[in-house]
């Protein structure tokens, strides 16, 4: 039987945390900011996890399940 192939978008946009969790970055940051507040932009900076009902598609996607 043949390996499963990693997907190369996901591999690009999601990181693994030491517990197992999976971090994901924000999106709508990185183009048309000038109509963005200062306050939105801060905060679309920071990284976040992924939500639980898409944790099964992303882990597919990673190949870690």
């Amino acid at each position: 039987m043949p390996k499963k192939k990693t997907n190369s978008g996901a591999k690009k946009r999601f990181t693994l945390t030491g517990t197992g969790k999976i971090k994901r970055k924000h999106a709508f940051k990185s183009h048309i900011l000038t109509k963005k507040t200062k306050k939105q932009k801060r905060n679309l900076t920071h990284s976040a996890l992924v939500h639980k009902a898409n944790l099964e598609s992303v882990k597919e996607l990673l190949n870690l399940k």
